[in-house]
């Protein structure tokens, strides 16, 4: 199962559009991307548009028989809206509310049939919250609910670092190896959106055991580097 991203597409046809991104960040010192109509809309466009069908476009190029769905179809993952992100502005605690949420139901007979059959999800947002509109949400949280369903042995998180990094500087700081119990304890040498990872991880292991390589996705053959021994292998 392929879960993606598209950052950087995303915030390409922001400056074309000439729209401009908005990051918030929680009390709790966790960032994430203000979700309105019109941040719905590059979402829709960039992750489950044009990223996702290329992603299938290069798997069936290499004999991967791949089908790209956002959580909206079929129903594939149900989010709870949220109610709101308690944050400060101009010095001020305020309560932001936006087309974001967590995930919280996973269509499991669909995605079962699908690997039944042969074929390999490419998944990503938006999701549907509980009234049916289209919502934004983590993929790192999304990873949680499908692990909670799938139990896969093997996990492969790629970053924007060669993994995770005592120094967030200093790629030669690498840490090779880390168990699940030292997770906590990392994340709090980390901030923004690296936080918001190891927390995630955190709730991966407390869904059952498994491997995760956090691994650099920058390379020529991320995948291919990650099952080679290459990044972060947390047990």
């Amino acid at each position: 199962v392929i879960i993606h991203g598209a950052n950087a597409l995303r915030d390409r046809l922001a400056r074309q559009l000439n729209f401009e991104k908005i990051v918030i960040e929680s009390v709790s010192g966790y960032s994430s991307v203000f979700s309105d109509e019109q941040a719905l809309d590059l979402i829709m466009m960039a992750y489950s548009g044009l990223k996702n069908k290329r992603i299938v476009e290069m798997c069936q190029q290499a004999g991967i028989n791949a089908i790209g769905l956002s959580g909206m179809d079929g129903g594939l993952i149900r989010a709870r809206r949220n109610r709101g992100i308690k944050t400060v502005q101009n010095g001020k605690r305020m309560i932001l509310r936006d087309f974001s949420g967590k995930p919280q139901k996973l269509n499991s007979e669909l995605l079962q049939d699908l690997l039944e059959k042969g074929y390999t999800p490419v998944l990503c947002i938006p999701l549907l919250d509980e009234n049916g509109f289209a919502v934004n949400s983590e993929n790192d949280d999304i990873l949680v609910l499908l692990q909670s369903e799938l139990r896969a042995e093997k996990i492969i998180s790629f970053i924007e670092a060669p993994g995770f990094l005592d120094e967030k500087d200093d790629e030669d700081s690498l840490v090779k190896t880390m168990s699940a119990v030292e997770l906590e304890r990392r994340e709090e040498q980390v901030e923004g959106r690296m936080k918001r990872k190891m927390l995630a991880l955190r709730k991966l292991f407390a869904a059952g055991p498994t491997t995760v390589i956090l691994a650099d996705g920058r390379t020529q053959n991320p995948l291919r580097d990650a099952l080679a021994g290459s990044g972060t292998v947390i047990t």
